[in-house]
């Protein structure tokens, strides 16, 4: 059960590693792009491409669903960034129902662990595999994983990481729930308990009243998307990419723009000030600061 790229990895190890795929569940068919052409998910171009069975409900407590689920008589389901399910799907199968979260469990649940680990400047991340129960993400962890969060990486290549080393890990938990040798361990929940909510617009925007490594860890933890933003100027930009320079800042407001118009452009922070790289403004494409200057003048 997946519907995004991310998801595509496990199914492709799954598949690969001899396991016998009942079905693959995904999201129905959406319409996208200009011609609002229906788009299939990435799992399910995956699944059609290997002939797999696939079953795409609108509604997961339909009763022609969950009759359709019993048919298949699978041990077990496997789930990859998919929807919540209800009881009457997750507790269906003899084995249960287990989940590959892109957090070290309990910290991070939530949708977007990838994100928050780099935004609230973590060093080291990792994979868990659990049994779904009626809390979300708190369930049985089987098997987890580290992972370094390196000073360059940004949202989309931690995503890359995950979703490779993730695969293997679904492999090796399922190997061991099928030889009935795993952990089964009780999430004991620190406090406070960091949490990955949803994101949004309002807690994407950049907050230019903190410090210049905390506004940086933001930018990071949300390129490529969905991107941190701020208005310069009174134009919406995206800002993907920045460096962080500490000074002192006296007489020197957060968000205080200083640019020469062709190369650079800096917005001071609480204790120094980045320089901006790589942004997108609201109707254009992205471009480096240099390419922007070129065209648009700062005031």
């Amino acid at each position: 059960m997946g519907t995004p790229e991310f998801s595509v990895p496990v199914l492709h190890a799954i598949h690969e590693d001899g396991f016998d795929i009942a079905a693959v569940i995904t999201a129905p068919d959406k319409p996208a792009g200009r011609g609002m052409q229906l788009q299939q998910s990435a799992v399910k171009q995956y699944a059609v491409e290997h002939q797999l069975h696939v079953l795409q409900p609108a509604n997961l407590k339909n009763a022609e669903f969950i009759a359709s689920l019993k048919e298949l008589q699978a041990n077990i389901n496997v789930i990859v960034a998919f929807r919540m399910l209800p009881e009457s799907v997750w507790n269906l199968p003899p084995l249960g129902s287990v989940n590959l979260h892109a957090s070290l469990l309990p910290d991070y649940r939530g949708a977007a662990p990838i994100n928050w680990a780099i935004i609230r400047g973590e060093k080291i991340t990792g994979l868990s595999t659990f049994f779904l129960q009626h809390e979300i993400d708190t369930g049985k962890i089987i098997h987890q994983e580290k992972i370094i969060i390196e000073e360059d990486d940004v949202a989309g290549t931690l995503y890359e990481k995950m979703k490779l080393q993730g695969a293997k890990l679904m492999v090796k938990t399922l190997r061991a729930i099928e030889a009935n040798d795993y952990p089964s361990i009780d999430q004991a929940a620190p406090d406070p308990l960091k949490t990955a909510p949803k994101l949004s617009k309002e807690n994407s925007q950049i907050n230019w009243n903190d410090s210049a490594k905390n506004i940086l860890n933001h930018i990071r933890g949300l390129s490529p998307y969905p991107s941190a933003w701020t208005m310069l100027n009174g134009r919406f930009f995206k800002i993907f990419k920045a460096s962080v320079f500490t000074e002192n800042t006296t007489g020197k407001n957060p968000g205080l723009i200083e640019s020469d118009n062709k190369t650079y452009l800096h917005v001071y922070a609480t204790d120094g000030y980045l320089a901006l790289e790589d942004l997108q403004m609201e109707g254009k494409k992205r471009m480096s600061i240099a390419e922007l200057l070129r065209g648009y003048k700062i005031v």
